[in-house]
C-alpha cells in the first residue's frame, strides 16, 4: 500500500498520456505529452506546429493556461498521495480498498473529461478555416489508431498513466493479501484452541 501510495508522485514526473501524429511531411511523427499539469511536445516548438496545423482544419488552439484540470490535477494526486500514505499505516484491508476505489471513479473521471476535452477540439471547427471537408471531424482516438484527413493519429498511455495503473493495482493487491494473511490468523488461533481444548479434556 505504501509503494501504491508512492508511485503516484511519479505522475509529477512522468507525462500521463501521449498523442503522435505521423504523416508523409512529418514521417518521424510529433508527439504532444499530456501531464497532469501541463501540455508539452517532443521539442519546444511541437505545440506551435500542432496549432498551425490545426488552424488549417479550424480547431482551436491548444493552450494550456486555458485549460483549469491542469490547475487543479495536481492537488488532487497530491491529496491522494496523502491519504495513500495515511491508509498504508492505518493497515486496514477496508481503507486500502476504499482507497482504490476512489482512485479507480477519479482515474474514469479523468479519461471521460479527456475524451470531453478531444470532443470539444475535433468538433468545434471554425466557419473560416482554410481547409473544410464537409462533415469530417477531427477528434483524435481517445485510445488506439485513427486516420484524420492525412494524417495517423495515435493516442495511447505513456509512463504516468502506467504508475497510476499500477497505484490502482498496489491498493487491491494489499487489499487481497490482507484478506490472506486475516484468514490464516484466524485458522492458526482456530487450531490453537482446538488444541487447548483438547489437551484440557484429556
Amino acid at each position: 500500500m505504501l509503494l501504491a501510495a508512492l508511485a503516484l508522485l511519479l505522475l509529477f514526473v512522468f507525462p500521463l498520456w501521449s498523442i503522435t501524429l505521423t504523416a508523409p511531411q512529418y514521417p518521424h511523427g510529433v508527439s504532444m505529452y499530456i501531464w497532469i499539469n501541463q501540455i508539452t511536445g517532443d521539442t519546444e516548438f511541437t505545440l506551435q506546429n500542432i496549432n498551425i496545423l490545426n488552424h488549417y482544419v479550424g480547431m482551436k488552439y491548444i493552450e494550456p493556461d486555458s485549460i483549469p484540470e491542469l490547475t487543479y490535477f495536481p492537488y488532487i494526486v497530491g491529496a491522494m498521495t496523502g491519504l495513500g500514505l495515511i491508509a498504508s499505516f492505518a493497515r486496514s484491508r477496508k481503507v486500502y480498498l476504499a482507497w482504490g476505489i476512489v482512485l479507480v471513479i477519479l482515474g474514469g473521471l479523468g479519461i471521460y473529461d479527456f475524451y470531453l476535452w478531444e470532443y470539444d477540439y475535433g468538433h468545434n471547427l471554425s466557419p473560416t478555416a482554410p481547409i473544410k471537408v464537409p462533415g469530417m471531424a477531427y477528434q483524435p482516438p481517445l485510445l488506439g489508431s485513427k486516420m484524420l484527413l492525412n494524417f495517423k493519429a495515435d493516442s495511447y498511455p505513456h509512463w504516468g498513466g502506467l504508475f497510476l495503473a499500477l497505484s490502482i493495482f498496489g491498493s487491491f493487491w494489499a487489499f487481497l493479501k490482507g484478506k490472506k494473511k486475516n484468514k490464516a490468523a484466524r485458522s492458526e488461533a482456530f487450531r490453537t484452541t482446538t488444541t487447548e481444548n483438547h489437551l484440557q479434556a484429556s
